[in-house]
C-alpha cells in the first residue's frame, strides 16, 4: 500500500497562505498524513477527499466559518479545539485569522478496522473538545518532529487509536461495543513473539503482527494488550531491550552496532530506553558483565 501524501488531503495545505514546519512525507505511513503548520486567513471550497481529517487548533481563539448558506455554522475556536471532517464531502471553510495547527488525515481503512470492519460515518464538527484526541494528534506530530525508523510500531499503535476514538465518539452513530475476548491464543501469541524475535532489527508494522495472529489490527491490538498487559509497541521495545542487554554482556560489540542490531536507531535511542526502563545504560551493562 502507498503511503498516504498531500495528494491525499482535502486541499487546505495547498492554500498559498500556508507555511508548513514539518509532516510525514517520506516516512512510508500508509493509513495515516501528518502536518504541522501555520496558517493565514483564506475562505475556499474543497472537491471530496478520501481520508478523513482532524485539525487541532494549537493556537487562538479563531474565528472559524464552515458551510455556505442555510448550512453556514461560524465559531471562535480556542487552542486545543478540533475541526473534523469526514471523508468524501465537500469543504466550504472560510479561517478569520492566522493559526497553528496539526493535520491528521486518516485513511477510511484505519476507521473501519477500529470497527471490526464496518463502514464508520464521521461528524461534522467544529471546534469540539476532545482531550485524548488532542493528546493523540500531539504524539503523532511529535513522532514527526523526532522520527526514528524504529518507531514504526509505535506510529501505527497512536494511529490505531485515534481512529478508535474517533468511531467512539465522533461518528454519525454510536460504534457497537466490540465483543468481550480473553485475548490471543497461546498459538497466536507464540507467532507473534515469534516475529518479533525475527525482525528485532527492522521497523515492524502492526499490520505484519496483526496478520500472524490472523486478526485485524484493531482486534490484534486489543488481544495482545488482554494477554500481555502491553501495547504491542512497549512488548517489542522490552524484547529489544532485553536483547541488547544480552549482547552487552556477552560480546565485544561495539554499543552502536548492539543498538542497530535490536532495531534502535542509533546509540542515543538505545541509551534513552535503557535509562528510562532499566536506570541504566548500555556501558554500565557492559562493565558489570
Amino acid at each position: 500500500m502507498p503511503e498516504l501524501g498531500i495528494a491525499d488531503t482535502v486541499g487546505i495545505l495547498r492554500q498559498p497562505g500556508v507555511r508548513p514546519r514539518g509532516s510525514s512525507a517520506g516516512l512510508g505511513w500508509e493509513r495515516l498524513y501528518v502536518s504541522s503548520q501555520e496558517e493565514l486567513s483564506y475562505r475556499a471550497d474543497f472537491e471530496p477527499a478520501p481520508t478523513h481529517l482532524v485539525i487541532l487548533h494549537l493556537s487562538g481563539p479563531v474565528a472559524v466559518r464552515r458551510g455556505r448558506g442555510a448550512t453556514t455554522r461560524s465559531r471562535k475556536i480556542p487552542a486545543g479545539g478540533l475541526f473534523l471532517q469526514p471523508a468524501g464531502r465537500t469543504l466550504s471553510v472560510e479561517l478569520g485569522g492566522r493559526l497553528d495547527t496539526v493535520h491528521a488525515y486518516l485513511a477510511d481503512q484505519a476507521l473501519r478496522d477500529a470497527n471490526d470492519g464496518r463502514p464508520v460515518e464521521l461528524s461534522e464538527e467544529l471546534g469540539t473538545t476532545d482531550p485524548l484526541a488532542e493528546q493523540l494528534v500531539l504524539a503523532l506530530d511529535g513522532a514527526v518532529r523526532r522520527w526514528e525508523p524504529s518507531a514504526r510500531t509505535y506510529v501505527d499503535h497512536l494511529t490505531g487509536m485515534l481512529a478508535a476514538q474517533l468511531v467512539r465518539c465522533h461518528a454519525t452513530r454510536p460504534a457497537e461495543p466490540p465483543p468481550v475476548r480473553s485475548g490471543l491464543s497461546k498459538r497466536q501469541l507464540s507467532a507473534v513473539r515469534d516475529l518479533m524475535q525475527e525482525r528485532l532489527a527492522e521497523p515492524l508494522p502492526i499490520a505484519d503482527l496483526a496478520a500472524a495472529a490472523s486478526l485485524s489490527r484493531s482486534q490484534f491490538t486489543r488481544q495482545f494488550r488482554a494477554s500481555t498487559g502491553q501495547s504491542p509497541h512497549q512488548y517489542l521495545l522490552g524484547l529489544r531491550l532485553e536483547q541488547a542487554c544480552r549482547l552487552l554482556r556477552t560480546g565485544p560489540t561495539p554499543i552502536g552496532q548492539v543498538a542497530a542490531d535490536c532495531g534502535f536507531s542509533h546509540q542515543e535511542h538505545l541509551t534513552r530506553v535503557m535509562r528510562a526502563r532499566l536506570g541504566t545504560t548500555p556501558a554500565a551493562v557492559r562493565r558489570a558483565a
